[in-house]
């Protein structure tokens, strides 16, 4: 009797077909994480530009060639090879998963706050799930969201890169630019497949995320933030003096419980990227919790940015005679959209004489 053999696993042509699609996104995702910069350049737009440009070339040859008349089956004709008629569509993946990889790192550098992080991650959960979706892949409807979704959150960055701005007035113009960039490339495409509603819908959503300070602010990146007790300024960089945590908190080293002194300010300091040639005035915007009527907002303290440091252009402020209790800071837009967030918390008993001071440089 012939023992039973193992089953074997398929390293056919067919298999290796199948795992194209998900290996291309991995590397693509992986070669963006490790050579992005903290920061988004000129380069790395002019690169995703290309990118959907050959994404819009495919989209428009597909079309094409779905419009064409299928040629007669001719007798000792060869069927088309799997290269020709699968290769496009890995291309579009391709192009597709390095602009999704791409603009899912810029935007999670760009998020510090819950809200922000959590429309990331959902990003990042559609791009994922969109990688076994092969059949519905290559159905038009689906694939014009994409391109416009990629178009869309693409031109987001590339716009204040140009205008020097983050009015929300640029954010809806990138964002209608992007559709209606998708909208003409179906109109010319011949045979005009799929529908492009969907599209519009995916607009529709992005201008309601951003309304409700859901999608974080780009292209502006939070570098740092921190309070501490005194400020000075030396050989051109900020000193903030922090409490050091006690020896047994030993996965932190900086307190988030403050001691204050009887009228001791309290310097809040933060360093925002935004791009060369991008001037704009940020505020922090000071908040007490009250138990018995939740936040209490004091008025906001402006300062100007002025982009192209690579360490982020710093500013700070200081309040004084602050109640114990929990406080935090909103780092926003001169348009109310939040930049970063910074929980802390003041303690009512007075600072130890021994207490101990780290020293913080921006």
């Amino acid at each position: 009797m012939t023992p039973p053999q193992a089953p074997a696993l398929d390293f056919s042509l067919h298999g290796l077909r199948r795992a194209l699609p998900a290996i291309a996104f991995l590397g693509g995702f992986v070669w963006d994480a490790l050579t992005l910069g903290r920061s988004v350049t000129p380069m790395d737009l002019w690169l995703l530009s290309a990118y959907l440009a050959g994404a819009a070339g495919i989209l428009w040859y597909l079309g094409r060639r779905e419009a064409a008349p299928a040629p007669a089956p001719a007798e000792g004709v060869a069927a088309r090879p799997w290269w020709r008629e699968s290769g496009p569509y890995l291309l579009l993946q391709f192009f597709f998963g390095g602009l999704f990889s791409a603009l899912f790192i810029f935007y999670f550098k760009s998020s510090s706050h819950l809200l922000a992080t959590l429309w990331v991650f959902g990003l990042g959960g559609l791009l994922v799930a969109n990688e076994f979706l092969e059949d519905r892949y290559r159905r038009f409807t689906l694939t014009w969201a994409l391109f416009g979704l990629c178009a869309m959150l693409l031109l987001n960055f590339v716009i204040p890169h140009v205008v020097g701005g983050i009015s929300p007035w640029w954010f809806l113009l990138s964002t209608l630019a992007g559709a209606g960039l998708a909208h003409w490339l179906r109109f010319k495409t011949p045979g005009q497949p799929g529908r492009i509603k969907p599209m519009w819908a995916v607009a529709g959503g992005l201008l309601l995320a951003y309304a409700l300070d859901v999608i974080p602010p780009v292209p502006l990146v939070i570098r740092d933030i921190a309070v501490g007790h005194d400020l000075v300024k030396r050989d051109g960089l900020y000193h903030l003096r922090q409490e050091k945590t006690p020896w047994w908190v030993f996965w932190r080293r900086v307190s988030n419980e403050l001691h204050l002194r009887p009228g001791e300010r309290l310097y809040c300091v933060s360093a925002v990227f935004a791009p060369g040639g991008l001037d704009t005035r940020l505020y922090h915007s000071w908040q007490y919790f009250d138990p018995a009527h939740g936040w209490e907002a004091r008025p906001r303290i402006g300062f100007a940015l002025a982009g192209g440091r690579a360490g982020g252009y710093r500013g700070y402020t200081w309040k004084q005679n602050l109640a114990p209790g929990e406080w935090k800071i909103t780092v926003e837009t001169e348009y109310g959209r939040t930049v970063a967030v910074h929980r802390f918390e003041i303690s009512a008993d007075p600072p130890e004489s021994d207490m101990k001071l780290l020293d913080k440089e921006f």
